[in-house]
């Protein structure tokens, strides 16, 4: 086996080809790792069908032994956070299957062909960070949500260093079985579901993202998921039209104190700067939010509100002395 060295580590199975590398099987000892993008000068475009399943049985290649320092057991079973290559084009049928504790995804959008069923079982998968490579926009990230149920907190970065930051909220699917009519009733529960799967022509057309937002309060949903969710596209207003801007601060502005609350927790001032600049905030509020920021030794926070509150304090009346 050879033995190189790199910025993680790796065993690899790989199969050269006259101008790329395909990376058959990859199992990593590190719990956040990266794949490397060039092997022996050659650009890696291909991850192989179950390349870092769990599950993955024994192929067929040449044995890389990529080393980067540190001990640890040689199984992805561990591995929270990965970062793809941008030289990556293809991503084949059950890639990472079953790896459960996959909770961070970075990718380049640059991948042109997506396998089936490549996330099955990476429950734990909520976090995706997308470069943007050309202004073409790629299908990845319709892929992803498609073969996803839970929330997904994307961040998207533009090449003119613009940022988008989106929630595509959970939702369930269960079949019952309805022995009657002999067959089973198909139900969807949660809001997300069209979040998920509002992708025309495969790809992200934010107005049709926004327009989810009057479904999704019908539905069943969690409040702190739809606070966020209204919040990010506040915080990163890429393609905000008028319409959806009225209806994230309305909704905002009936959560003040618990958005408030949250954005201390987040220790982000200019995101709460943002929040106290733009929702009205009631003297009781301020205090609750005051008490938050020092139970969690937040001063920064501590000092935007207390100046936020010194205004809010009345002035009293003025006084004349004549001597």
């Amino acid at each position: 086996m050879e033995k190189i060295y790199g910025v993680s580590n790796w065993q690899l199975t790989i199969r050269r080809a006259a101008d790329h590398v395909e990376i058959l099987r990859a199992v990593s000892c590190d719990s956040r790792a990266i794949l490397p993008g060039t092997l022996f000068d050659l650009p890696v475009t291909v991850l192989g069908s179950y390349a870092l399943s769990l599950m993955a049985k024994p192929v067929e290649g040449e044995e890389l032994l990529i080393i980067h320092g540190g001990e640890g057991e040689w199984s992805n079973r561990t591995l929270q956070e990965l970062t793809l290559p941008p030289t990556l084009r293809e991503v084949q049928n059950f890639a990472f299957y079953g790896c459960r504790s996959l909770q961070t995804l970075r990718l380049h959008d640059s991948i042109d062909r997506w396998g089936t069923d490549c996330f099955m079982n990476c429950h734990r998968l909520n976090r995706i960070y997308l470069s943007r490579v050309n202004d073409a926009q790629g299908a990845s990230l319709a892929f992803i949500c498609d073969e996803t149920r839970e929330e997904l907190d994307v961040s998207i970065l533009h090449t003119d260093g613009r940022e988008l930051r989106l929630i595509f909220p959970d939702y369930g699917e269960d079949y019952e079985e309805n022995c009657p009519n002999h067959h089973f009733d198909f139900h969807i529960s949660g809001g997300g579901y069209s979040y998920h799967h509002n992708f025309p022509g495969k790809q992200l057309i934010l107005r049709a993202y926004d327009e989810n937002w009057a479904q999704y309060l019908r539905k069943q949903h969690e409040e702190e998921t739809a606070l966020r969710l209204a919040y990010y596209r506040l915080r990163y207003p890429v393609g905000l039209e008028a319409f959806a801007e009225v209806q994230y601060f309305d909704y905002l502005r009936a959560h003040a104190e618990d958005a408030i609350l949250w954005q201390i927790s987040q220790k982000d001032s200019v995101g709460l700067t943002m929040l106290l600049d733009k929702l009205p905030m009631e003297a009781a509020v301020l205090h609750s939010a005051c008490e938050q920021a020092r139970k969690e030794g937040n001063t920064e926070a501590l000092a935007l509100l207390l100046e936020r509150q010194r205004k809010h304090q009345p002035r009293g009346f003025a006084r004349d002395f004549d001597l």
